[in-house]
């Protein structure tokens, strides 16, 4: 039981669900105070160090990482989905606006069950079928279903 008490062994355990924790959460941050565990984790391996210097080693080694890699581990790891695959799950899908939306101001369509946010170059007031035309990134482009 005393290993489980060793600040080493914690802090490996930190980074492990921090690293678990990012397959949960969007924004591909967590991975990199997962790697600042990791690195606290290996010094207090080798190096008695008090709680306080590890914890600003921990958010030191987090930062620089973050500053450092992010950008470059996202082109690496997350793969962006290629534009069939995204166009099999929204495009000429149609949405249910929640809110108003105009070309000034995002609103909120409802679409597989979530809310999503919603750019239009159409005015489209609450409870109307919308035509989803694109995305940024979680941001849904949006036209107004023609009704015939």
């Amino acid at each position: 039981m005393d290993d489980f008490s060793n600040p080493a062994v914690i802090w490996f355990i930190a980074g492990f669900i921090l690293f678990i924790l990012e397959f949960a959460l969007p924004g591909f941050i967590l991975f990199f105070f997962g790697v600042g565990a990791w690195i606290v984790a290996l010094l207090a391996m080798v190096f008695d160090i008090p709680i306080n210097v590890q914890l600003l080693i921990f958010l030191g080694a987090s930062i620089v990482t973050i500053l450092l890699f992010r950008k470059s581990m996202q082109k690496i790891i997350l793969v962006k989905k290629k534009s069939s695959e995204i166009e099999d799950e929204f495009i000429g899908k149609t949405a249910r606006s929640e809110t108003a939306i105009t070309p000034a101001k995002n609103g909120k369509v409802y679409f597989k069950g979530t809310s999503w946010d919603a750019a239009s170059e159409d005015v489209i007031g609450p409870d109307e079928n919308v035509t989803i035309i694109g995305n940024e990134s979680i941001l849904l482009i949006v036209k107004t279903t023609k009704t015939t």
